[in-house]
């Protein structure tokens, strides 16, 4: 029995099996490593993936070609520093308090601290703004408005329709209408409450269902078809049709909005802040500045999380600040109390859908559509992209033979959202699981098997090309699926939880398990390339700068092994340094699940370069080929001799070889057509499943999480450690998004809930007590560093299972012939509305 009184599930742990051996490519200069037991459960008995795929279509990059100094690549000994549980890089600081984010900086003498002026109207004409109280408040140095910008006005990623301050026209409750600047962060807050601003109201629109009908729009909407949708539906010998609402959600990073800006000589300007793409920040600053890039530079050592609400939003934290301390020629900070955070910046978007699928009498769906919009906010920021994924994740894991799949971004008088974990990709996948959920409960079958009858084709099967066009060479839903139902004794638990439900009449139990199939890749093509930059000193020690940005995920830990594999030294040698634009150019935010994938082969590529200038140099001095010279435990094998690493180095530096490199990568074969919504546009699919069961209370809409098995597909997995945290936390994060983070404005527009007093993400004790999570035994069939795959976003949607549990549970009150029209987030609110519509239905409902 657990706390609850409720029987604790027969659910049995999967068995574990030891990983198989390395695919790596010859591009690889190591082999994988040897792998070594570790305390962590090993990856299931699937067999890895060794299929080649086919040839990779044209696209618009293309590998880093070999350098012209290049030498031929050793052949070294296997080395372990990939695939071993390694601790995060600084989690001895995190646990001592002394990792250092933006705020713990040493502020320079002089430091002003600014605050923003937020409108107080969701949609109207600023008449006259009377800001004397503002300036005569205690501590204040100055006050700025739109027309005090050197530069352009326009914090926008894409598109430029969002003011860093607006200008005459203010667009939602929070938006930002001036900057005040005082001796303390208090005082600036305080000041800013002081003016007085004469609106002329408009009309707002709060929805996106209010959006589609007024047809307004940030973008033009965008539609993707395949085969004849129409045709196919009237030969359907069953339809099902309605509509689903899935709520946004706060990304709620521990670490606010913040940047503190410095000014430098000659114009310069040196920005920390807390941002997930520090290249976007120096644009938009150096804009803002009306200089040029080269003028300012951004520096990110780590975030305290980041979740994608830092991806393109730290924008206008880190101009304004910026623009403040340009015209004082003094430091000025600005860091976001949690409210103000919450008022002015965007959220996960939250969907409304209208959808119909046709399917035949064993629940194959042979055609869809589906009509998405999204609440974008008052201007673009991502929604495109957002949009653009949604679409492309529409399927999930499944086959779609005849569809025609719309997508609208509805521009609405509310926060401009923004990227968030899973960046539409969630929203998208969860619409067809909800069909499918419906199709089994009114033709009488476990969804499971509904699921299964859907999915993908097995290799040689066929049914294996997306809407979009992309053939999925590296499918392994099925054998994945089939290890976890069975590992976790699906079956049986399924037939207990139906004994359990006829016994009792208040408390309901529910069970289900869902797939995830989630490409990897930026939408927009050009951002999938990164560049790093590997030092060895001559003391044998290494530092390592990159492009990506650690918002507690591990990225620099990853980096940092693969260097360490590369060169075969231990991996205490190497250090990574806080992200900065004038180290390594032009890089590409930490989104799309891409940090280690991007980051990790261009600093593989610097460490390789360097490795074969050492190789050579050890042949000359010792003789015998550079192929036959080795790099392992931290000694290097030549001609019989026994160096270790760092005295060749201090030989090497002597001799004048070049002991430091700069790596760059670029992702081969994507392609994309954003007119047909046609390409490649991912490079590789993660996989994964979760059974969740659950108990609702079904006179109070309560529930609990009783138990969670989660396999995720992480391919060689660069570090189960911080993989498998991840999927943890990815799960209790998307959870809370379908269950208990409820966002909320009030009839004139102000988010209502914008502080944990009224915005509740899961705790500790939502956590379920039996949490079982085991990575995959697969293996990359891309090219992916050391044949691992991504494990940021697609672990999100993993806990659908959760939120088709719960509906599972409440359907049971109408004896599973009444679908419950449960929307999310499936708060104790909306459980208890659909258990009464269930109760009320009364008579089943069949398939038309």
């Amino acid at each position: 029995m657990n706390d609850a009184g409720v029987p604790v599930s027969t659910l049995q742990p999967a068995p574990g099996a030891g990983s198989g051996p390395d695919v790596d490519s010859a591009r690889d200069p190591l082999p994988d490593p040897v792998r070594e037991p570790v305390a962590e459960p090993v990856p299931g008995s699937a067999p890895a993936v060794t299929a080649e795929a086919p040839a990779a279509p044209q696209a618009d990059t293309a590998p880093a070609a070999p350098r012209a100094d290049a030498a031929p690549a050793p052949a070294a000994a296997p080395w372990a520093a990939v695939g071993k549980p390694a601790p995060h890089e600084s989690a001895r600081l995190h646990v001592l308090g002394q990792a250092d984010y933006t705020d713990d900086i040493a502020e320079v003498r002089g430091t002003l601290h600014a605050a923003l002026g937020l409108s107080a109207r969701a949609h109207a004409r600023i008449l006259a703004i009377d800001l004397s109280r503002v300036r005569a408040s205690r501590g204040v140095t100055a006050v700025y408005t739109a027309s005090d910008i050197p530069g352009t006005n326009d914090c926008g990623p894409i598109i430029h329709d969002d003011p860093i301050l607006a200008d005459g026209l203010v667009q939602y409750v929070g938006q930002p209408v001036f900057i005040v600047v005082a001796d303390s962060h208090d005082n600036a807050r305080r000041a800013a409450r002081l003016a007085e601003v004469d609106y002329e109201e408009l009309p707002a629109i709060l929805t996106p269902q209010a959006a589609r009908a007024a047809q307004s729009y940030v973008l033009p909407p965008m539609r993707l078809q395949r085969g004849d949708a129409q045709a196919a539906f009237e030969r359907a010998p069953h339809r099902v049709k309605g509509e689903l609402y899935v709520g946004g959600q706060e990304q709620f990073y521990l670490e606010g909005q913040i940047a503190y800006a410095i000014p430098q000589e000659n114009q310069g300007m040196l920005v920390q802040c807390s941002t997930q793409h520090p290249s976007e920040m120096q644009h938009v600053v150096a804009h803002a500045l009306g200089l040029h890039s080269h003028h300012v530079t951004v520096e990110c050592r780590r975030m305290g999380g980041g979740f994608g609400g830092k991806e393109s939003q730290s924008a206008l934290w880190s101009a304004a600040a910026a623009v403040a301390a340009s015209l004082l020629r003094r430091p000025v900070k600005l860091r976001a109390d949690r409210d103000d955070d919450m008022l002015v910046t965007g959220k996960r978007h939250c969907f409304h859908y209208e959808y119909e699928v046709g399917h035949d009498d064993d629940g194959r769906i042979v055609a869809a559509r589906v009509d998405m919009v999204s609440r974008a906010g008052y201007s673009a920021d991502l929604s495109g992209p957002v949009a653009t994924r949604a679409v492309c994740h529409f399927d999930n894991a499944y086959y779609l033979s005849d569809v025609d799949i719309r997508a609208a971004c509805g521009k609405t008088n509310t926060q401009s959202n923004t990227a968030f974990r899973g960046f539409g990709g969630p929203q998208g996948a969860i619409a067809m699981e909800y069909v499918l959920d419906e199709i089994a409960r009114n033709l009488g079958r476990d969804a499971l098997d509904v699921r299964k009858l859907n999915f993908y084709g097995r290799k040689g099967e066929g049914r294996d090309v997306t809407p979009y066009g992309q053939v999925i060479v590296d499918n392994v839903i099925h054998e994945l699926v089939d290890e976890l139902e069975a590992g976790s004794d699906y079956r049986a638990c399924r037939a207990a939880i139906e004994a359990y439900n006829r016994a009792s009449p208040v408390l309901k139990k529910g069970l289900a398990l869902t797939p995830v199939k989630f490409g990897i890749a930026f939408n927009v093509t050009h951002l999938n390339q990164a560049g790093a930059l590997v030092h060895v000193y001559v003391d044998g020690s290494i530092l390592v700068n990159h492009g990506g940005t650690e918002m507690g995920q591990g990225v620099n830990t990853k980096i940092m092994q693969v260097v360490a594999h590369e060169l075969g030294v231990d991996l205490a040698r190497v250090r990574v340094t806080a992200t900065r634009t004038d180290k390594v150019a032009n890089t590409s935010a930490t989104a799309a699940s891409t940090g280690a994938d991007l980051n990790g082969k261009a600093a593989q590529d610097a460490a390789y370069q360097i490795r074969q200038r050492l190789a050579a140099f050890a042949a000359r001095q010792y003789g015998g080929d550079p192929d036959g010279v080795r790099f392992a435990a931290d000694t290097v094998s030549v001609a019989g001799h026994e160096i270790p690493f760092g005295d060749l180095v201090a030989k090497a530096y002597l001799a004048r070889v070049q002991l430091w490199s700069d790596g760059f990568y670029a992702t081969p074969g994507l392609s994309w057509d954003p007119k047909t919504m046609t390409g490649n546009p991912f490079s590789y699919f993660a996989y994964g499943a979760a059974v969740a069961e659950v108990v609702v209370d079904t006179l109070t809409g309560e529930w609990k999480l009783t138990r969670a098995d989660a396999l995720y597909d992480a391919g060689r997995s660069l570090n189960p450690a911080l993989d498998i945290g991840q999927v943890e936390g990815a799960f209790i994060q998307g959870m809370g998004w379908l269950t208990t983070e409820e966002l909320r404005w009030n009839g004139a527009g102000k988010l209502t809930t914008h502080a944990p007093s009224t915005y509740k993400i899961p705790g500790v004790s939502d956590c379920p007590e039996d949490f079982r999570v085991r990575l995959f035994d697969n293996a990359n069939v891309e090219d992916s560093i050391h044949r691992s795959k991504a494990v940021g976003e697609p672990p999100l949607l993993l806990p659908f299972s959760v939120f088709f549990a719960i509906r599972d549970a409440i359907s049971s009150v109408g004896g599973h012939r009444v679908d419950p029209p449960l929307q999310a987030p499936a708060t104790c609110e909306a459980i208890l509305d659909a258990v009464a519509a269930v109760q009320a239905a009364g008579a089943p409902v069949r398939a038309a």
